[in-house]
């Protein structure tokens, strides 16, 4: 029996880090992208999960990202999928629209998640973020907005908690078109007298 290969190439990712699976010009036959330590594939057939690079691929994000990009682009060869829109495959910007869930949809709803997720939350309105989705846990994009000058955009709550007890870094977030202030945000001095858990 032979396999055959297809020809493809990774797409820009969105801000939830799905890379697009391209073959041809502009033929979208779905996206990967990495939830924990797994890979995922969306595809015509739904999401499904790839499981963890082979050994030896640990911590080479590209790498990964092909190896379940090959993976999509064998399912299309084999005519076990079909082509999307690029709509179709990319994550929409959030609305917030009411209160959000806990947890992000696929994250279980176990104790120790449910722990992790209060925390989180409870941290991000002590430090002036709004959460626009469930907790995702601390290595996956969370699309949030901060409440000091109205920027949006994922953050990582590995990158957004303090170390050892101590608070978070001042610096929040990349400067916009729109806000250009020192430190992307209202600056060091603003940021430490507008929340409180700095002088504390």
């Amino acid at each position: 029996m032979t396999t055959t290969t297809l020809s493809y190439r990774l797409g820009e990712p969105d801000w939830e880090r799905r890379y697009p699976v391209v073959i041809g010009e502009d033929t979208v036959i779905g996206a990967v992208f990495r939830w924990h330590r797994d890979w995922l594939a969306l595809t015509s057939a739904g999401e499904h999960n790839l499981g963890r690079p082979e050994k030896g691929r640990r911590g080479v994000p590209r790498a990964a990202a092909h190896q379940a990009a090959a993976h999509v682009a064998a399912e299309y060869a084999a005519s076990h999928i079909t082509a999307m829109s690029l709509d179709a495959v990319t994550a929409p910007v959030p609305v917030l629209d009411g209160p959000v869930p806990l947890l992000h949809p696929r994250m279980p709803q176990t104790p120790r998640n449910i722990e992790a997720a209060q925390k989180a939350m409870a941290a991000l309105a002590l430090h002036r973020w709004t959460p626009y989705t469930g907790f995702p846990g601390s290595d996956n994009p969370w699309w949030q907005e901060c409440q000091l000058c109205g920027w949006q955009g994922p953050r990582y709550w590995s990158h957004q908690r303090g170390r050892n007890g101590e608070p978070p870094s001042t610096h929040r977030h990349p400067a916009s078109a729109e806000f250009s202030a020192p430190a992307g945000c209202v600056g060091d001095t603003k940021v430490r007298e507008l929340i409180s858990a700095y002088s504390q």
